[in-house]
């Protein structure tokens, strides 16, 4: 299996530095990041770690879905699936993930609306990137449409 890369660089301290993440295995951007934006509710056109890891688990539970969904004997038409992924302070200092909530919804031929939350909970179990980030806690919200 394939390994991927990002690079940051970074120049300054915490609060008065910045950086650029680089996506460079798949090259398709280099993106600005800032303590200060990170921690503000306004993203001011920086991204953050948190939205990294949003995108990277919306992308990584819709494929797992989607083969869920198949192996129940359904054909997903169309998965729409939203991260939220929170950020707070560490009682024991510094900051950490606070919660992680999964949106997603489906159009589905195949599964009624029980099959389909079965698959969605399926899937956030086996996804890789929920694996990984089993310490913070993942919640989930599951529904058809149409």
């Amino acid at each position: 299996m394939p390994t991927r890369t990002a690079r940051t660089a970074w120049n300054g301290g915490l609060q008065d530095g910045s950086g650029q993440v680089e996506m460079t295995s798949s090259g398709v951007g280099t993106y600005d990041v800032s303590f200060p934006k990170r921690s503000a509710d306004e993203a001011g056109g920086t991204t953050s770690p948190e939205e990294m890891v949003a995108a990277a688990h919306s992308s990584c539970f819709a494929m797992a879905l989607s083969n869920e969904i198949a192996q129940a004997g359904g054909t997903p038409q169309a998965l729409d699936v939203t991260a939220d992924v929170s950020l707070g302070e560490d009682p024991a200092g510094g900051f950490q993930l606070t919660g992680i909530k999964l949106t997603v919804r489906g159009e589905v031929d195949g599964l009624d609306a029980d099959g389909f939350d079965k698959a969605a909970q399926a899937a956030k179990a086996g996804c890789p990137i929920s694996k990984a980030l089993s310490a913070v806690d993942i919640t989930l919200d599951a529904a058809l449409e149409g």
